[in-house]
Formats: C-alpha cells, sequence, structure tokens
C-alpha cells in the first residue's frame, strides 16, 4: 500500500513537471526539504512548499514539457522511504527553436507525516568523464 502511495506521488511530480504546476510540484514537499537539484549552488536553500522558485524555474522554458520517470525502485520501512529513478527532461529554451532531452539521476527521501508521505530530501544528478575534463556526461541513455 505504502509503495503504490509513494510511486502514485513520483509520478503525480512528474506530471505536475510536464504541465507546468509549479504549485503541484511541491505539494508533497515536506516544509523543511533538502534538495540537491541539477543546477547551482551544491544545496539549493529549502523552498518548502513555495512554488515561486519553480516557477521561476519553469518560466525559463517555452511550450510543452515532459517529464518521464524510468526504473523507479521504491523501498519502504516504516515511516521513511527512499526511491530511484532514472528520469528524462525533455523542454525547449526560452529563445531557443531546439528542445534537448536530459537524462539523469533521481533519489527522493521520503517520511510518512501524519499518514501522508512527504519528500523531505532530493537529489539529481548527471554522470561527469572521469578522463580530466569533468564535463558533464549529459548525453547518456538507459
Amino acid at each position: 500500500m505504502d509503495s503504490a502511495k509513494i510511486t502514485q506521488l513520483v509520478h503525480h511530480r512528474a506530471a505536475a513537471v510536464s504541465a507546468k504546476d509549479a504549485a503541484a510540484i511541491v505539494a508533497s514537499n515536506g516544509p523543511t526539504i533538502v534538495e540537491y537539484n541539477l543546477a547551482p549552488p551544491l544545496r539549493q536553500p529549502s523552498a518548502g512548499r513555495d512554488p515561486v522558485p519553480l516557477e521561476k524555474w519553469l518560466a525559463t522554458f517555452e511550450g510543452p514539457m515532459s517529464m518521464q520517470v524510468t526504473d523507479l525502485e521504491v523501498t519502504v520501512d516504516g515511516e521513511v522511504a527512499f526511491t530511484t529513478s532514472l528520469n528524462c527532461l525533455t523542454a525547449t529554451p526560452a529563445g531557443s527553436t531546439e528542445s534537448f532531452s536530459l537524462w539523469f539521476r533521481a533519489t527522493l527521501g521520503l517520511r510518512k507525516t501524519s499518514g501522508e508521505w512527504q519528500v523531505v530530501h532530493s537529489h539529481e544528478s548527471v554522470p561527469f568523464d572521469m578522463d580530466g575534463t569533468f564535463q558533464a556526461s549529459i548525453n547518456l541513455h538507459p
């Protein structure tokens, strides 16, 4: 039951990105979420359930967006859980005529509070080349 609820939460968040619905994305956040997103800085300031930072990010894209979640694994133990997945964001940057698709790794940490699962930790990353160039490996696919 908990695993199914968490799976639904993850897919709901992805659908909210696709819909550019910042309020829906942050609705499942805990009030003091720790976030390590793809964009700088190394650790984002906790916005909790404030949709404004995400609204600003979503506004940097034109037209439709898509967030695909694959290889989702959910682990639950009592009141805590975590998920891992490979996600693909497809979007068109504002001012551009071409879209991009970026595969990245995602991990969510969740805590059950008052019977509801909340995201309390979010970590997204891309590997980087270990050949001395340290370039992000943004052309990888599962």
